[in-house]
């Protein structure tokens, strides 16, 4: 006797994964994690790209934090020799120093926009010339320049510039102006080079990261290629699988983004710490000035570090896409 069998087959290894396959499209924030991933979570490539990211996010921190001191520093540079300016007093054959020291004094304070002005005594004029020609300098003996300091206010502009170095030539005729311009311009264009040489030294690292990221997608791929067939051609959907991928090159990402930017924060802090420890105190200035990082220089590195895990991210998912249109 031939029983009549059901027009509707028993289970296969196949049902159970298409009924999850459709809760997972259905409810994406429901797909079960606990279950085994169709990536590799612990691999040789893995851990390697792990390290490249790390390393990647420590260059892009270095530079921002390089990019930031610079600039902080420059800012402070501008910001002091913008506040003064220097009067020069030439010695000559007959020329009463002091007078004229006096009289460039007082013509720099009737200067509207000067807020004070002193000339440097003759101590002060030997303690700077002591790291050229020695301690104990005579200076009374010596046909050295004197100096008359001036600070500028608030509202001083170039037409304050100009009225002091005009009255100066009407009556201190020894005396020149140094209005440090030539200084400032030069810092600010250094200030602007050096932001210009960490955009582009970003730029390298960005793509060195993203074609790292590429290579070791593919190589994902293509080491769970049978498993990533086979859910394609049963009806998963490409989102399904992309998302997949994208969780686990977002946590590498993560992990080298913490590993690496926390590594640039450690340098930048130990750099501008320790030297002074170890110095009873004293600070440790480069030649630029002191490289510390203000809370905006490390947030900068903070930014780079999620920055990077993004685009890890982000670029496994796209290749991802582009590898799937290929089976398709």
């Amino acid at each position: 006797m031939i029983e009549a069998t059901s027009p509707q087959q028993p289970d296969t290894p196949l049902r159970p994964l298409r009924l999850r396959l459709r809760r997972a499209d259905a409810h994406p924030d429901e797909h079960p994690r606990s279950g085994r991933s169709i990536v590799p979570r612990a691999s040789v490539t893995a851990n390697a790209l792990v390290a490249v990211v790390a390393i990647m996010t420590f260059l892009a921190g270095i530079t921002i934090g390089s990019v930031a001191a610079v600039r902080t520093v420059a800012a402070d540079w501008t910001s002091d020799i913008a506040r003064e300016t220097t009067i020069e007093i030439k010695p000559g054959d007959g020329l009463d120093v002091a007078a004229a020291l006096s009289r460039a004094v007082a013509l720099a304070r009737q200067t509207p926009g000067i807020a004070d002005a002193r000339a440097l005594d003759e101590r002060e004029t030997a303690d700077l010339l002591e790291p050229w020609l020695g301690s104990g300098l005579d200076v009374s003996n010596l046909p050295v320049p004197r100096l008359v300091v001036v600070t500028l206010g608030p509202d001083a502009g170039r037409q304050t510039i100009a009225d002091l170095r005009a009255s100066l030539a009407n009556e201190v005729p020894s005396a020149s102006l140094d209005d440090h311009r030539q200084w400032t311009e030069r810092l600010s264009s250094t200030a602007r080079t050096v932001v210009v040489i960490g955009l582009a030294i970003l730029a390298l690292v960005g793509a060195a990261t993203v074609l790292c990221v590429v290579f070791a997608t593919r190589a994902a791929v293509d080491a769970a290629r049978g498993i990533v067939e086979v859910l394609h051609f049963i009806g998963a959907r490409d989102t399904f699988i992309a998302r997949e991928f994208q969780h686990h090159f977002l946590t590498i990402g993560f992990k080298g983004g913490a590993i690496g930017g926390g590594a640039a924060m450690a340098l930048f802090f130990l750099g501008s710490t320790l030297p002074g420890w170890l110095a009873a105190g004293d600070p440790a200035d480069t030649l630029i000035g002191a490289m510390r990082l203000d809370p905006r220089g490390y947030g900068g590195i903070l930014g780079v570090a999620v920055l990077v895990a993004l685009v890890t991210a982000i670029t496994s998912r796209v290749t991802v896409f582009r590898t799937l249109r290929g089976i398709s």
